[in-house]
């Protein structure tokens, strides 16, 4: 099929990949422009503009697809479908019903559970058992169009938003190809009004742990916000980030070391596995300990 993809981050890397692989032909590639980046701050291109160059793909960001002239560009690509993996641009009605097949977006979660910009970390922090991607003819909502095909997983106990981002990763890449294999026969499903959820984009405010809450809560801060932006606390005056955790057994003023990087929380304790000191590489906690003094009773929080 002629495709158009359109698609940014990490995340949209490798369903570009499965779509060469599968045999299509994608005769354009959107994204998002360089940005600013690194200490220098110079422009950088995004993850998929940088595989799309490599691959010889001619690569498109208009900064609007609203103006008639970038509708007109879309259109005379005369694409049989275009493929959308967190692009982020909103595609206006005119670019929607240019491909013969129209727009079909790939979702990280189960649909309409989630909708919006950061549904793997919501499903996390929200203690969802399970999550998955759907392959949706997309229309003018948000997130609103019926779905083609939906895929479950499961989500560990000790899963992080790092590591969930990679799995769907696969699974919607893997989930579009068959989907475009079976496009003719598939029946769209109508998404039910029951059950719709808003994963609002993150913000940086919510990385604060607050040790008052139960273990359980900031141990799915901890993993859902890992590693970006990453949950953190201060520790004898410095900003240190936690990227694993499980709950233990345990007790004491909320904040409070209880042993190593165990710390007691509202209800029962968060054992911390792994951190990121200000200014440092991410590390284990051992390796942090080794050179950090960390005693039983420290209390962290603000400037402690």
């Amino acid at each position: 099929m002629r495709i158009v993809f359109m698609g940014t981050p990490d995340f949209s890397v490798r369903v570009l990949d499965a779509l060469i692989a599968a045999g299509h032909e994608v005769v354009a590639v959107y994204c998002q422009p360089p940005r600013p980046a690194g200490r220098g701050k110079k422009d950088r291109p995004s993850p998929v503009q940088g595989r799309a160059e490599a691959l010889g793909l001619p690569v498109r960001h208009p900064v609007s697809l609203k103006t008639p002239e970038a509708q007109a560009a879309f259109a005379a690509l005369n694409a049989d479908v275009a493929v959308v993996v967190a692009y982020g641009l909103i595609l206006p009605q005119a670019v929607l019903d240019a491909p013969r097949h129209g727009c079909l977006n790939i979702h990280a979660s189960l649909l309409p559970r989630w909708r919006g910009a950061a549904p793997i970390q919501r499903a996390i922090m929200a203690g969802d058992r399970q999550t998955g991607v759907c392959i949706m003819q997309m229309e003018a909502g948000l997130d609103t169009g019926p779905v083609l095909l939906r895929r479950e997983i499961p989500i560990d106990a000790t899963e992080t938003a790092g590591g969930l981002h990679d799995k769907l990763s696969a699974l919607g890449a893997s989930s579009v190809v068959e989907a475009l294999a079976r496009l003719e026969d598939l029946v769209p499903e109508i998404q039910s009004e029951t059950g719709v959820t808003y994963a609002e984009k993150i913000d940086k405010a919510e990385a604060r742990v607050d040790w008052a809450r139960d273990a359980a809560v900031i141990d799915r801060q901890i993993r859902g916000l890992s590693p970006f932006p990453g949950a953190w606390t201060m520790i004898a005056g410095k900003r240190l980030k936690l990227l694993k955790s499980h709950v233990v057994d345990g007790q004491g003023v909320p904040g409070t070391i209880l042993s190593g990087l165990m710390v007691a929380c509202g209800k029962d304790a968060v054992e911390i596995t792994e951190v990121q000191p200000e200014g440092k590489p991410r590390m284990q906690a051992e390796a942090y300990l080794r050179g950090a003094r960390v005693d039983p009773g420290m209390v962290l929080g603000d400037g402690t």
